[in-house]
């Protein structure tokens, strides 16, 4: 980076501090001084022909971690790297493969990464750095690699390259066209190991399963190098993915340039209501003063349809005055969906400057060469502190300096961690967790695996031992799947089961999402598995795509098919859900402070029962429509809160508890039957009588509670007959949308649902929150039940049971530091648009809970 522009940034960071729209917002700011690198010199058993490529490059040291890496490897031991971004960790696996490669002719090495475009990133990361070694024959094998060069690649490449995908159904069950391959497999390099998580990283823990076997089979034991992200628990999750013994290697030794970290909040428009400055109208105005300057930056948005939006704007308004870098060339997109030489030709401009700023998805979050940026706007927090360094390590990669700025969004767990800043700075909370043994995906890869190879009687599947395989077998055998004869267990399906299972998901059958293209013909556009068809793609639910927006017109479960159309609307929808659940089992249970702590096995039952239309941006609600689908069934596992008798009782006592029934009196009955007589048994908003015997409801206009003074109900006051008004079943949920008085258990339930992700390493969409003030299941005690959003559970429920007490010392924090009146969306979530909130009532539980 020449010197004007290190000048820039420092210019640009001083001009931050001292503007009046962006010092006074800056919630954190912290500078972590530039870093000398650690080196060493070459170890003396490094062979002559890397020694000399890597001089060739001008490398003439290692860092500490990679010469700690080397001696492990060449030990034997499997190793996992938790470095920080561009520290050299590629070339500190690479080095350990390939002098073994050079040392045994016929040796061989598979490399897994998440994604094809960052293998064939890495590709040419291998070839760059070891261009001298010609004889050294590498490729990839996925998706994209044309039938014609598959057989070459199998049968020569030294180092073959693949996804966990490619590998789940196009190697493992054709591991016979790869017998020299795997009768030679020395080493299985996983990087990006942070990424292998929940659902998605248990599957893989089954995949590398299957390879181990493989391997096995064709006598090969290979050794393996991961490299991961800076996580809470890198080596628990490496061990628990290959279930061997791995060598931590965490000791980053190289240099950096001086970094800044900026939290910027935007400010409140509205104190009553906790309302803040768009994130996204902030991000553009920062990238605009970046771009302004020439700095190139990189801007990471959660969803492609922000970063659309983003890069409209920047392309037609390319800086507040009017300068900048103006049109396609110098601001690009970067996202899922573009073609793969789009994405070659956009991260070639950002190496050679061409490209000024990039607005991404998480995409270019994993560690593809794209050189180094002066700054990464964040906006919003990308779900993950491991994701948040990697999107800041993108600015300033080797020793120039460099800024990122994180625009914290309205959520709760943003404006926590704009308040809490010290989540960045410290080491990382998040553990990521696995399930290998999950029922249903070890069921499925058990299935696979019977394919590649028959199962020996009293042979086990990776740590598992046979007792428990054998169950899973008979079941497969009275399934008439599997057939048992001489001692093995064999594969009778026509169909081989890979083909059948995404990696991606829990639930084996997936709905089809057809859409009907120009020319009139139904096209595929994607699946949504089983278990979120329902809430995803229902009847008028509008569905995105690639930035394109479908309108669902049916939605067939028994088919397996929801058809859509493209359209261009000004909402988006949101499913309204009714759950009941039930406790099978509970596997731990607690004493904790004003109440009883549980997790285990429940059972959720669920209706999608309507959709609210929601406008973009201004998140107004355009409508509500209700809807007749069938109830789902959830068996998993759930962390449930019960408040004691005697919390409940002090918090009535103190005028904070407002869950318990209404008592509209005596005289309630004769009121409500004037009131629909005086109507004429007719709903006032829609005008439809009542009928099918059931009676109307009758609704407060000004809320029932609204009327307690100092813990006693008005209910003469209240219940005046021009305060009352009749109204339908489906009117007076809309109505009481509007005029909600949040309760403090709702308000628990919305802050720990949305404070739990933060120490789970997972997304908000991976959990389900249910709270009932006189819950059936805990004898009718009021609960809150954070539970997994997955088939038999992934984990997540004994973790929050271990963490109690600093989630709700944490949500404590949150709700008490939250400038609003009586809650928002960024702490208890809102009441009604002319209703009241649960702030007090909130925060006086978890004084209670927190023991205090």
């Amino acid at each position: 980076m020449q010197h004007r522009d290190l000048n820039a940034i420092q210019l640009l960071l001083d001009f931050w501090k001292r503007d009046a729209d962006t010092g006074p917002n800056i919630s954190a700011w912290k500078t972590t001084p530039a870093r000398p690198a650690q080196t060493h010199p070459f170890p003396t058993d490094l062979p002559a022909p890397l020694r000399e490529a890597l001089s060739t490059r001008g490398i003439h040291q290692l860092y500490s971690h990679q010469l700690s890496a080397w001696e492990h490897v060449r030990a034997g031991r499997n190793i996992i790297l938790a470095t920080g971004t561009a520290s050299g960790k590629t070339l500190a696996y690479n080095l350990p493969v390939i002098a073994a490669i050079l040392q045994d002719p016929e040796a061989r090495a598979l490399y897994l990464f998440p994604t094809k475009a960052l293998s064939q990133d890495q590709l040419a990361v291998i070839r760059d750095q070891l261009s001298v070694l010609r004889s050294l024959t590498t490729g990839i094998y996925d998706g994209d690699t044309p039938q014609s060069h598959r057989p070459s690649i199998r049968n020569s490449a030294r180092i073959v390259l693949t996804n966990p995908d490619m590998l789940h159904t196009g190697i493992l069950p054709h591991h016979s066209n790869w017998s020299d391959f795997f009768s030679n497999l020395k080493f299985i390099v996983i990087d990006e190991t942070h990424t292998y998580r929940g659902v998605f990283g248990s599957h893989v823990a089954n995949v590398i399963r299957r390879l181990k076997r493989v391997a096995q089979f064709y006598g090969a034991r290979p050794q393996f190098i991961m490299a991961s992200a800076t996580i809470g628990n890198p080596q628990e999750l490496a061990e628990n993915l290959i279930e061997e013994p791995v060598e931590l290697i965490d000791n980053d030794g190289s240099s950096r340039g001086e970094r800044h970290f900026i939290v910027y909040n935007p400010p409140v428009t509205d104190p009553a209501l906790g309302l803040r400055k768009s994130s996204i109208l902030e991000s553009i105005r920062l990238a605009q003063d970046l771009l302004s300057r020439n700095i190139q930056s990189v801007v990471f948005a959660r969803t492609r349809r922000t970063v659309e939006i983003i890069l409209t704007y920047l392309q037609e308004f390319p800086s507040s005055s009017g300068r900048g870098a103006r049109g396609e060339g110098g601001i690009r997109g970067y996202r899922s969906g573009y073609l793969p030489h789009q994405r070659r030709e956009i991260e070639q401009g950002l190496r050679d400057g061409s490209v000024k700023t990039v607005v991404a998805t998480n995409a270019l979050e994993l560690g593809i060469d794209i050189g180094g940026l002066g700054a990464a706007i964040l906006v919003g927090y990308p779900g993950t502190i491991a994701s948040a360094r990697q999107q800041a390590g993108r600015a300033g990669r080797g020793d120039a300096p460099a800024a990122s700025i994180m625009v914290a969004s309205p959520s709760p767990l943003d404006q926590f961690l704009a308040h809490h800043p010290e989540y960045f700075f410290g080491s990382s909370p998040e553990q990521a967790l696995v399930n290998p043994n999950h029922l249903l995906i070890l069921l499925e890869h058990i299935r696979c695996a019977m394919f590649e190879l028959p199962f020996e009687k009293g042979e086990g599947f990776g740590s598992l031992s046979y007792e428990l395989v054998e169950e899973y077998l008979n079941f497969l055998v009275e399934n008439q799947e599997s057939h048992f004869s001489r001692e093995k267990y064999y594969w009778m399906k026509d169909q081989y089961p890979a083909a059948n299972i995404s990696l991606r998901s829990a639930s084996p059958q997936s709905v089809v999402l057809q859409a009907t293209a120009d020319d009139g013909r139904p096209t595929a556009i994607g699946t949504v598995d089983g278990e979120s068809a329902a809430w995803m793609v229902h009847p008028g639910a509008i569905y995105m795509h690639e930035a394109q927006q479908y309108f669902v017109q049916e939605l067939s479960l028994e088919n397996h098919v929801a058809q859509l159309v493209p359209v261009g609307l000004d909402y988006y929808t949101e499913p309204q859900r009714s759950s009941e659940i039930e406790i099978l089992s509970a596997n731990a249970q607690d004493a904790v402070p004003g109440a009883d702590k549980s997790y285990g096995e429940i059972q959720v039952t669920t209706q999608v029962v309507g959709f609210r239309k929601i406008r973009w941006f201004t998140y107004e609600t355009l409508g509500q429509e209700p809807l007749d689908m069938p109830p789902s069934q959830l068996q998993t596992t759930g962390y449930w809160l019960s408040l004691s008798e005697e919390t409940v009782s002090q918090l009535r006592d103190a005028g904070v508890w407002s869950n318990s029934p209404n008592d509209y009196g005596p005289d309630w009955p004769r009121i409500r039957d004037l009131v629909r007589a005086r109507d004429q048994y007719r709903c006032q908003v829609c005008g439809a009588p009542e009928s099918n015997g059931r009676q109307h409801d009758v609704h407060h206009k000004i809320p029932f509670r609204a009327f307690i003074r100092d813990g006693v109900i008005d209910r003469a006051a209240a219940n005046r007959l021009e305060n009352l008004t009749t109204l339908c079943h489906n009117c007076h949920q809309k109505v009481e949308q509007n005029v909600r008085i949040r309760s403090g258990l709702a308000g628990l339930g919305f802050v720990l649902g949305n404070l739990a992700p933060l120490f789970l390493m997972c997304d908000p969409r991976d959990l389900g929150i249910y709270t009932d003030p006189a819950w059936g299941a805990a004898n009718k005690q009021p609960s809150v039940v954070l539970y997994d959003l997955v088939p038999a559970g992934i984990g997540f429920s004994q973790k929050l049971f271990e963490i109690h007490d600093e989630l709700i010392t944490r949500a404590l924090e949150l709700v008490s530091e939250c400038p609003c009146e009586d809650g928002c969306p960024s702490c208890v979530g809102p009441g009604g648009e002319n209703g009241l909130g649960g702030k007090a009532e909130t925060k006086a539980i978890l004084v209670q809970l927190s023991g205090k």
